[in-house]
């Protein structure tokens, strides 16, 4: 088995797409992560900010629907909708194509994070930023998210966790990643074993170079909120 895998992942070339599908994946997560940090906390303020106006009140119930949409379906679900309905006509890069659809996923999931870490801040440091003289806007950006951040850190490394496994499914819409790399391998010569076990290797080094540099941002902030 080792011979046969030695063969596709080397002599032919097998490690090019392996290389090539660690590369589209830590991008897919990463950058999935950020487009949902910018969309979910938009919504989690709209949200928070409830009833305020009637376009408030639009807005939240427009973050409303969004979220229950993408939190209600199968990511490979809203992969394939995509792909052959939403994409169908437009040319796109696939790996872009997951990127969009991983982050609008994401974001629905961050939407509820940030929501609970704003709503996990005392409401008198809104009451106290409204009452200097500070916009509803400007108290939440320097006030209340600040600290709101430090709240919801391990959630959010738990979101990029999630999102890193989740990217198995990106094959669906022909994006080269870890997954489909060794899927190539071991269907070349079907001989499954040693290329499912160094998958799922790859995928367990991944996530703990992520939990650790998650606790190390952890560490961080809580040494510089000592200061």
């Amino acid at each position: 088995m080792w011979d046969i895998f030695y063969e596709q992942f080397v002599t032919k070339g097998g490690y090019k797409n392996v290389l090539l599908g660690l590369r589209n994946t830590l991008i897919i997560a990463i950058a999935g992560l950020a487009i949902g940090i910018i969309i979910g906390t938009l919504v989690a303020v709209l949200q928070v900010a409830g009833k305020r106006n009637i376009v408030a009140y639009v807005f939240s119930w427009v973050g409303t629907v969004y979220t229950s949409l993408f939190r209600g379906t199968p990511i490979i679900v809203q992969l394939l909708i995509f792909h052959y309905i939403i994409f169908a006509s437009v040319e796109i890069d696939s790996l872009l194509e997951a990127v969009i659809v991983f982050g609008l996923n994401s974001g629905a999931y961050v939407s509820e994070i940030m929501r609970g870490g704003i709503m996990s801040v005392d409401i008198g440091q809104t009451e106290a930023g409204r009452t200097l003289g500070l916009s509803y806007a400007t108290t939440m950006l320097k006030v209340v998210f600040p600290q709101a951040i430090k709240n919801v850190v391990p959630t959010l490394g738990n979101e990029l966790i999630a999102l890193t496994k989740d990217t198995s499914v990106a094959s669906y819409v022909a994006t080269m990643d870890l997954t489909n790399a060794f899927r190539l391998i071991a269907s070349a010569k079907y001989e499954y074993i040693i290329p499912y076990l160094m998958l799922a290797l790859f995928y367990l080094v991944i996530i703990l170079i992520f939990t650790v540099l998650i606790r190390l941002v952890e560490r961080r902030m809580r040494k510089s909120e000592r200061r």
